[in-house]
């Protein structure tokens, strides 16, 4: 079973720049996608990026393309999150997510770590 825990979320200014990680455990990733994605209050969730496993290909939602990148350490079995130039309308919860490269759908979620940016 797969198991993801978020880490690294905060306060920051705007402007600024944060790092959250994800954790994940319970398989071998390989042919798999890590997503992030957040949700701030009183919206709904939003895409903010995935990287494919086994390549390290990466895509990004249009809000956060160019500021925002997303790694891997293979050997940590951890995702990252480097979110650069940061917003007030970046504040949310951030969560990371997976899916195997045969499925469409995110269906392991982390708990989510919140990422306030204050103006």
């Amino acid at each position: 079973q797969v198991q993801l825990m978020e880490s690294g979320g905060g306060l920051v200014q705007a402007g600024g720049s944060l790092r959250v990680s994800c954790a994940a455990s319970g398989r071998t990733f390989s042919g798999y996608y890590m997503g992030w994605f957040r949700q701030a209050l009183g919206k709904e969730r939003e895409f903010v990026g995935q990287i494919a496993w086994t390549s390290g290909r990466t895509s990004y939602g249009d809000s956060v393309k160019g500021r925002f990148t997303i790694s891997r350490d293979s050997a940590k079995n951890t995702v990252y999150l480097q979110m650069n130039s940061l917003k007030p309308e970046d504040t949310a919860i951030y969560y990371c997510a997976a899916r195997h490269g045969s499925s469409t759908t995110y269906n392991s979620w982390g708990q989510g770590t919140q990422v306030t940016v204050s103006s």
